[in-house]
């Protein structure tokens, strides 16, 4: 996927001229390149998005040299729900990098389609770790494998590509199915906050927030630097030296 990008001046509220002329104001920035602000075509950026995600490369284009870059960081109109900026972070092809990629639920539950059970997703994206040409678009997940109520499908029942490393406990829940409950048990679930559910959901945020804090040194530094540089780019990826 290719996108073509211009240099712009316009910085601060000039940049709504840029919008009603059909360009989106972005950034350019990543390891060993001059932060840039940029423009792009609304409507391919839009295509390119919707196909690429944020975990797939774009080449982009700009006074004719191509950048490998991730789209990083979109920013959407609150109202109308429309992109209104966006940050490309360019990568090094031979440097591992860490990124979240969303996750594909596939097929039909046998326990919900036949035992009316509840399809309960409990998480939607994992972050991954991997050069930047072997990061997946997305992570499948067959719900298939959900035949019997209390089913569950884990972190390690994924089928990861080659390359790629999923940085989640092994053990962690993605999705389970719930048998229906009457109202009785749902009110005493929630007097007690003994729901399985709400049990296995805070388990693993407080791991995910064991992550971050271990982490958060280094994305702070980084935002820091990103905003000293344009005031409209946000935050870089963590990269993993060699």
């Amino acid at each position: 996927m290719e996108l073509n990008a211009e240099p712009r001046t316009q910085l601060g509220k000039s940049v709504k001229i840029l919008r009603k002329q059909g360009f989106l104001p972005a950034v350019l920035y990543g390891e060993g390149i001059e932060t840039k602000p940029i423009s792009v075509p609304y409507s391919r950026f839009e295509k390119v998005y919707k196909e690429a995600g944020e975990s797939s490369l774009v080449t982009l284009v700009m006074e004719n040299a191509p950048y490998n870059v991730l789209i990083h960081d979109v920013a959407f109109d609150p109202l109308k729900g429309a992109p209104i900026h966006a940050d490309f972070f360019a990568v090094r092809m031979d440097k591992e990098i860490r990124t979240m990629v969303s996750l594909a639920f596939k097929g039909e539950s046998p326990a919900v389609k036949n035992e009316a059970g509840i399809l309960v997703k409990v998480v939607q994206e994992l972050e991954v770790e991997a050069l930047p040409q072997n990061l997946p678009h997305e992570l499948p997940v067959n719900l298939a494998g959900l035949a019997e109520l209390k089913s569950r499908i884990l972190v390690k029942d994924l089928a990861i590509p080659a390359g790629v490393k999923v940085l989640a406990d092994p053990e962690e829940v993605i999705v389970l199915v719930e048998a229906q409950k009457s109202e009785d048990e749902l009110k005493q679930e929630l007097e007690t906050g003994a729901a399985e559910v709400i049990a296995v959901k805070t388990e693993q945020e407080t791991k995910r927030a064991a992550r971050a804090e271990a982490k958060e040194g280094d994305e702070k530094a980084a935002e820091s630097a990103e905003r000293n540089s344009v005031a409209e780019s946000r935050i870089y990826p963590t990269i993993l030296q060699k």
